[in-house]
């Protein structure tokens, strides 16, 4: 039904990549309707290609039946590839197996070994995080790694505000239309715990989660399912900074995400404090389910918890602190467009 039609591709946005590109897909045809020009849809992320996915969503839309609109959206991912793989340089390749695209310049043998991570992977998080993780039902699994920090860096940079401190990261999940995961390169046994680690967020995504619950199941899946996930820090000593880091105000910014992406000590302490909250609370499986399945980021999951699992977040963060309960650490959502 569906068909590649290549020629040179149009000069677009990303003139420089653009202008770099050999004979390439040009277009997704189909048997009924308009096609989609690539060229149309194509933008500019640092230098590299994007496509526009609302556009992309929005020509899908039109498409007869849903076969029809989850074939084409998959083709649209792999033509993005196809192009990024181009403007990446001539060692990159992009190769499939099962659910996943990987667009890499690994070693063939590595490549290989890592889709063949990814295709088990996604399996056992579908059974460890039963009933609360779901593989999409459009597209792929996509995966990029970068050659070094550099441009993984320049591609990330994208996603984020121009002004502003950001923590560093080693991968991370990207939604912005078009769900993938970016890591760089390094061993495999270096990347399986970002992989699981960001898959999970992947499969997660379909639910309105507070971050800190979506990162304390990825930080979980990744310890349970990876040994390359190491050690766990001194615990002593990690209780006593948690002590001297958070107080009623900064417990906020954990409720509201915003303590993730800040520097210094707060991205540390607010994934490990995200870990132990859903190690304690996930003890009881099937109440965690239906808490998971209601929580929503509006109120930092604080009403799920108290109907699922008739739990107080605040109290118990402060159980877990060894404090006194007070009613400023619970989540507070008039206070959120102020925290820092």
């Amino acid at each position: 039904m569906f068909r590649w039609l290549t020629s040179l591709l149009v000069p677009n946005s990303a003139a420089d990549t653009a202008a770099r590109l050999p004979v390439a897909a040009a277009q997704i045809a189909m048997s009924q309707g308009e096609p989609l020009v690539l060229a149309s849809v194509m933008q500019d992320a640092n230098g590299l290609p994007l496509f526009d996915w609302s556009a992309v969503s929005e020509w899908v839309s039109h498409l007869p039946d849903t076969e029809d609109q989850a074939q084409a959206w998959s083709m649209a991912e792999r033509a993005w590839f196809d192009h990024l793989s181009i403007a990446l340089g001539p060692d990159f390749r992009v190769r499939e197996y099962g659910t996943a695209l990987l667009l890499s310049n690994l070693d063939p043998v590595v490549a290989k070994a890592m889709l063949s991570y990814i295709d088990k992977s996604a399996q056992r998080i579908l059974q460890v995080l039963e009933g609360v993780a779901e593989i999409p039902l459009w597209g792929h699994d996509l995966v990029i790694v970068f050659q070094d920090k550099e441009s993984y860096y320049r591609y990330v940079a994208h996603y984020y505000p121009d002004e502003g401190e950001y923590a560093e990261s080693s991968g991370m999940y990207i939604q912005a239309g078009c769900g993938h995961f970016v890591t760089m390169a390094d061993s495999l046994q270096a990347l399986e715990p970002v992989i699981v680690h960001e898959l999970t967020h992947a499969y997660v995504h379909h639910l309105p989660l507070p971050t800190w619950l979506n990162e304390g199941l990825a930080v979980n899946t990744e310890q349970r399912l990876s040994p390359a996930a190491g050690m766990r820090p001194d615990l002593p000593k990690m209780h006593a900074r948690h002590q001297s880091f958070w107080n009623a105000e900064r417990i906020q910014s954990f409720w509201n995400g915003q303590s993730f992406s800040q520097t210094g000590d707060s991205t540390e302490l607010s994934y490990d404090l995200a870990r132990l909250l859903v190690a304690h609370l996930a003890a009881d499986w099937t109440a965690f389910r239906h808490f998971a399945l209601q929580a929503h980021q509006q109120d930092g999951g604080a009403h799920a918890a108290s109907d699922c699992l008739d739990i107080a977040l605040g109290a118990l963060v402060c159980a877990l602190l060894d404090r006194e309960p007070s009613p400023d650490w619970e989540p507070k959502p008039a206070l959120w467009t102020s925290v820092e």
